[in-house]
C-alpha cells in the first residue's frame, strides 16, 4: 500500500489553479494530508484513470548505489540511511541538521497553534480562533516556502500587512489603548497559550538564522516572516487585554 503524508505534498509542485490531486485507490492518505489539500481547496480524487487537471508526487528514481544522496558530501546511497532524512527530493541530511531542527520547531508552532485554538474555541472567543486559523495557515506556508526552496511572499495576517504588524507591535498605545503588557497569571488561560505561542514563534525565528547562517541565501523572508507572527500573535494577546477578557489595562 502507497502513503501519501502531508510531507510529500508540501515537497512536490502544485501546477497554477490545481483543483485536483489524484492517487491511486489503494493510496492510504494521512489526516494531515487530507487537511493540507483542503485548506488549499483541492478536491482529493481516489482514482486509477486520468481525470482532469491533476498534480502527482514525484517518485525517487531507483539508481543504484545513488539512488539518495548526500546533500553536503556528495556521497551516494542505494537506501536512505535510518539517521539521515529528506532535505528535497532524493537529497538527505542528518536528521540534527539545523534545517531540520527548524521543520521540527515549526511543526511544534503548528500544534501549539491549534491547542491555543482549541481554548479560545472552548472560551467563546470565536473571533480569535479564527485569527489563529490565520496564524496556522501562516507557519504551514512558511514551512512549505522552505521545504520547496521557493520564496515566502506574505499576505496580509489578522488585517494587517508586514509593516503594520511591526507597528502595532511596537506601538500598543497608539494601536490599542493599553501599555505594553506584562506575562503573567491575570492573562488567564488563553492569554497564558497565546504568550507561550508568541515565545514558540520567537524560538522558530533563531531556529530559522542558525538553520541559514552557513549558506549564501540567509531566506530573510522566513526569518522576517516569523518576526512578524511573533509580532502578531503579541497584539492578539494585547487585543485580549483591551477587550477586558484577559489581564488588567
Amino acid at each position: 500500500m502507497k502513503i501519501l503524508t502531508e510531507a510529500d505534498l508540501r515537497s512536490a509542485i502544485l501546477p497554477q489553479g490545481c483543483r485536483e490531486y489524484k492517487v491511486a485507490s489503494d493510496t492510504y492518505v494521512t489526516p494531515l494530508a487530507k487537511e493540507y489539500l483542503e485548506h488549499r481547496r483541492i478536491k482529493l480524487v481516489l482514482s486509477d484513470a486520468p481525470s482532469g487537471e491533476t498534480m502527482a508526487v514525484t517518485p525517487i528514481e531507483n539508481k543504484g548505489a545513488r539512488t539518495y544522496i548526500d546533500a553536503v558530501s556528495g556521497k551516494g546511497y542505494a537506501a536512505k540511511p535510518e539517521n539521515m532524512t529528506h532535505l528535497r527530493g532524493n537529497l538527505l541530511v542528518s536528521k540534527t541538521s539545523p534545517r531540520i531542527a527548524l521543520r521540527g520547531r515549526l511543526d511544534s508552532l503548528e500544534a501549539d497553534i491549534i491547542c491555543t485554538q482549541v481554548a479560545a474555541e472552548e472560551a467563546g472567543m470565536a473571533e480569535l480562533a479564527a485569527q489563529l486559523q490565520e496564524a496556522l495557515s501562516y507557519t504551514r506556508d512558511i514551512l512549505a516556502a522552505e521545504v520547496r526552496g521557493s520564496k515566502f511572499v506574505p499576505g496580509k495576517l489578522f488585517g494587517m500587512d508586514q509593516a503594520q504588524l511591526r507597528y502595532a507591535s511596537q506601538h500598543v498605545y497608539e494601536s490599542l489603548g493599553i501599555n505594553h503588557i506584562v506575562p503573567s497569571a491575570k492573562l488567564g488561560e488563553v492569554g497564558a497559550l497565546l504568550n507561550r505561542l508568541r515565545t514558540r514563534t520567537r524560538e522558530c525565528e533563531l531556529a530559522a538564522v542558525r538553520a541559514f547562517d552557513g549558506e549564501s541565501d540567509k531566506r530573510t523572508d522566513i526569518v522576517q516572516a516569523l518576526n512578524r507572527l511573533s509580532s502578531g500573535i503579541y497584539i492578539l494577546t494585547c487585543r485580549l487585554v483591551a477587550q477586558g477578557r484577559g489581564g488588567t489595562r
